[in-house]
C-alpha cells in the first residue's frame, strides 16, 4: 500500500551537502573556459578524493548501491563511481557553456516529436541515472521543446539565473517545488496545455515533511519512490513519458520510453495503482543502472526505511 514516510534525516536524500553551490560550480566553469578539461580534472578530482575519504555515509551508500547492481564495490570501486560522478560534472559544465560537440543517438524519440509537431505537452519522469541536462542537446535541435524542470532545492532560483547567463539560448527552465499546491498543478497544467514539457525526478522522496511514497523492488530490495508525479499525471491528464540520460563510455544515449498514455486514479484502487506505476517505473531504472552502473549518482541509503504510519498516500 502507498503511504505516508515520517521524515529521517539519516535516510533522506536532502540532508546531504551536495555539489550544488553556483559560486562553485561558476568557478569551476570559468578553469574549464579558460583551460580545458585537464586543469578542470586537477582541481576537481582533489575535491572529490577528499570527499570520499572524509564523508562516510556516501561512501557506504556508493558501496551498497554497486554491490546491489554486481560491479566492483571496494574502495576502488566506489573512486571509479565518483570519478563518474566527476565527469558527470564536466559534461554539465560543458552543456551549460553552449559547448557540447558529442555524438548523441535517440532511442523512442519519436513519440515526443510526434507531441512537439501537434503542440502538446506531457510529463517526463527523469532520473539520477547519467545526466538529464543532456536534454538540452534535444531542445537545442527543437526549436518547440521547452522543458521545465521542477527541483527540490534552494538553490534553485540562483542555479537558474546562473545558466541563463552562461547561455541564453537555453529553454531550460528549473523551477523550485517543495509541495504540489492547487495553485502549482494550475500552472503546470497551463505549461503543458501551451505544449511545454515538464520533467520531474522519479527517484528522490520530496522534501515535504511526510511524503507520500509507494514501495517498489528496486536491485533486489523494497525502496521507497514518490507517488506525487502519477497524482500530478492524473490531474494535468497528459501522457507520461520516462526518459533516461547517460553516457556509456564515449557514447551518449537518450532514452524516451512511454509510461502511461494518460493515468487514471479511481478512489478505489487508488493505492495498488500508484504501487503498480512506481513499479514500473523502478523496473525501467533498474534495467538503465544494470547497462550503466556507474551512471546512476545516488550517494545516500536508497534503500533505508524509516518507521512508516498507516496514512493511505492516495488521499
Amino acid at each position: 500500500m502507498a503511504q505516508a514516510m515520517k521524515p529521517d534525516g539519516r535516510g533522506h536524500w536532502a540532508s546531504l551537502n551536495e555539489f550544488g553551490f553556483t559560486a562553485g560550480m561558476r568557478l569551476l566553469f570559468w578553469i574549464f573556459r579558460i583551460g580545458g578539461r585537464w586543469p578542470f580534472r586537477l582541481i576537481l578530482y582533489p575535491v572529490l578524493a577528499w570527499f570520499v575519504l572524509t564523508k562516510p555515509l556516501a561512501r557506504r551508500a556508493s558501496h551498497a548501491y554497486l554491490a546491489r547492481v554486481g560491479v566492483r564495490s571496494d574502495f576502488l570501486g566506489v573512486l571509479r563511481h565518483f570519478a563518474s560522478f566527476a565527469e558527470n560534472i564536466l559534461d554539465r559544465m560543458i552543456l551549460w557553456g553552449g559547448l557540447f560537440k558529442g555524438d548523441v543517438k535517440f532511442f523512442g524519440i519519436e513519440a515526443m516529436l510526434e507531441l512537439i509537431e501537434r503542440g502538446t505537452g506531457a510529463l517526463l519522469l527523469s532520473s539520477h541515472v547519467g545526466n538529464a541536462e543532456l536534454c538540452r542537446v534535444l531542445s537545442r535541435q527543437r526549436s518547440g521543446l521547452k522543458l521545465t524542470v521542477l527541483v527540490h532545492t534552494r538553490h534553485a532560483p540562483a542555479f537558474n539565473a546562473m545558466m541563463g547567463r552562461i547561455d541564453p539560448r537555453s529553454q531550460l527552465n528549473l523551477l523550485q517545488v517543495t509541495e504540489m499546491t492547487p495553485a502549482m498543478a494550475i500552472l503546470l497544467a497551463e505549461r503543458i496545455a501551451q505544449g511545454e514539457f515538464v520533467v520531474i525526478a522519479g527517484d528522490r522522496v520530496p522534501v515535504t515533511k511526510v511524503p507520500r511514497v509507494a514501495y517498489a523492488s528496486f536491485l533486489g530490495r523494497k525502496a521507497a519512490f514518490p507517488v506525487g508525479p502519477y497524482i500530478m499525471a492524473s490531474v494535468l491528464q497528459c501522457p507520461v513519458y520516462l526518459i533516461f540520460a547517460l553516457r556509456r563510455g564515449k557514447q551518449y544515449e537518450i532514452h524516451c520510453e512511454l509510461l502511461r498514455e494518460s493515468v487514471s486514479l479511481p478512489r478505489k484502487d487508488r493505492a495498488p495503482m500508484l504501487e503498480q506505476l512506481a513499479g514500473d517505473y523502478a523496473a525501467r531504472l533498474e534495467y538503465h543502472c544494470r547497462r550503466a552502473p556507474l551512471e546512476w549518482f545516488n550517494f545516500f541509503d536508497f534503500w533505508h526505511t524509516p518507521e512508516l504510519d498507516n496514512t493511505d498516500a492516495s488521499r
